[in-house]
């Protein structure tokens, strides 16, 4: 965890080598590093950064699906079960759960994003309060290539609209930042230059703030969405999510086919 002004804390996902694919070790790991900022009275303001070109790739495919630690999030009931019970179990311990309680760190965040962040990477910037994005930066969820409705922590209605959502998952497209900001997805876009100085003096003018009164906005604005329905409709889209899972396990035998692994690397390299 770093310190880089009074007040602020700042933490770097470092796979760049992988394009800061999640693998369970580091979403576990940046929960721990989240929860230690949390309970650190000296912290006001919490910067989610990466080292590397991109963001976050998203979910490392390759490291499997098991929770490394104790579970966090839910009461990890039937995590051991086989199938399509035991991934359901952890989807909901550790990809919506997770980022259901960095939604509600009852801190500020924000999330400094430069290059791609895709499918599984907007799970790490969606969950934040407030988001800078360096010109560069693009914003995918195109795993409906998968046999599945998109990324478990399924916010894109509030995040895009329901249009711009519905295009985004139905074609894959990268959404630039400048269009993310227009659709109210980001707050600030800056030269990659500037963008760990701008997120920065951002983090520090909030941080001057009253402590009590920035958890509270931050409550309220959160409460506010669940009044609209976001929270049911994060159930709805993770059992329809798994519903998914289900019939690519009866059709091809896996729960992600790697045909549709291939489609998206292809359409990332094409925009890229």
């Amino acid at each position: 965890m770093e310190r880089p002004a009074d007040g602020v804390a700042r933490l770097v996902l470092a796979r760049p080598e992988k394009r800061n694919a999640q693998s369970p070790e580091l979403l576990y790991e940046l929960d721990g590093r989240l929860l230690e900022a949390t309970n650190d009275a000296s912290v006001r303001v919490i910067v989610l950064a990466a080292d590397g070109p991109d963001f976050s790739s998203g979910h490392d495919l390759h490291a499997g699906f098991y929770v490394p630690c104790d579970p966090v999030a839910t009461m990890g009931g039937h995590l051991d079960a086989g199938g399509v019970e035991g991934h359901y179990a952890f989807e909901c311990e550790s990809y919506l759960g997770l980022s259901r309680r960095w939604r509600d760190l009852p801190k500020p965040t924000i999330a400094q994003v430069q290059g791609r962040t895709i499918a599984g990477g907007l799970m790490l910037v969606w969950p934040m309060d407030i988001v800078v994005a360096a010109e560069d930066a693009t914003f995918a969820d195109p795993v409906t290539a998968f046999g599945v409705n998109g990324v478990e922590y399924f916010t894109h209605l509030w995040e895009v609209g329901h249009r711009k959502a519905k295009e985004m998952l139905f074609t894959g497209d990268s959404i630039s930042a400048p269009d993310a900001q227009r659709l109210g997805m980001v707050n600030q876009v800056v030269p990659a230059a500037d963008l760990e100085a701008a997120t920065l003096d951002l983090a520090v003018r909030i941080a001057q703030r009253p402590a009590f009164g920035l958890r509270l906005a931050k409550e309220s604005v959160n409460r506010s969405l669940d009044a609209q329905g976001q929270s049911v409709a994060l159930d709805s889209a993770l059992a329809l999510h798994n519903l998914g899972h289900a019939a690519n396990l009866a059709r091809h035998g896996e729960l992600a086919p790697t045909d549709g692994a291939a489609a998206i690397r292809a359409a990332s390299r094409r925009t890229s």
